[in-house]
């Protein structure tokens, strides 16, 4: 279960419409759930990046910041951010690769009007969270 919204992510959101904020409150429940069912993630930090939902692994540092984003100029869709730098978003894509549009080495677009693929989602929260504990094994 996801802890209440903190004040500013809150305020982030404020504009999102419905199937936009149902899509959002879907994906951040799972992002607490796979951090909760594994010791080496330890707790999660919710809070804005570049004005949007952000979540941290602070206290373990074991993994990768996933943004969430809702955008007028892509409104049917609600985006999930990795790190750029990475080869996470091209591991989604190989392994999961009708689940989400892919919009270049940075986003999973995820549709409002589709249901989202929990074993996709799932795969791909573990993978951000546990990115630099992977890359050390």
């Amino acid at each position: 279960m996801a802890p209440n919204i903190p004040t500013d992510v809150a305020g982030a959101i404020v504009g999102y419409p419905k199937p936009a904020l149902d899509k959002f409150d879907q994906i951040r429940t799972m992002v607490f759930s796979v951090a909760a069912s594994d010791p080496a993630v330890g707790p999660i930090t919710e809070t804005l990046k570049w004005g949007e939902p952000a979540y941290l692994t602070t206290a373990s540092k074991s993994g990768s910041t996933i943004r969430l984003a809702w955008k007028a100029k892509n409104p049917d869709h609600v985006a999930i951010f990795l790190n750029c730098q990475t080869t996470m978003v091209e591991t989604m894509r190989l392994n999961y690769p009708d689940a989400f549009m892919y919009q270049g080495n940075r986003a999973l677009l995820a549709p409002l009007n589709e249901p989202l693929d929990d074993d996709a989602l799932e795969f791909c929260v573990r993978l951000a969270q546990t990115y630099h504990v992977s890359k050390a094994r």
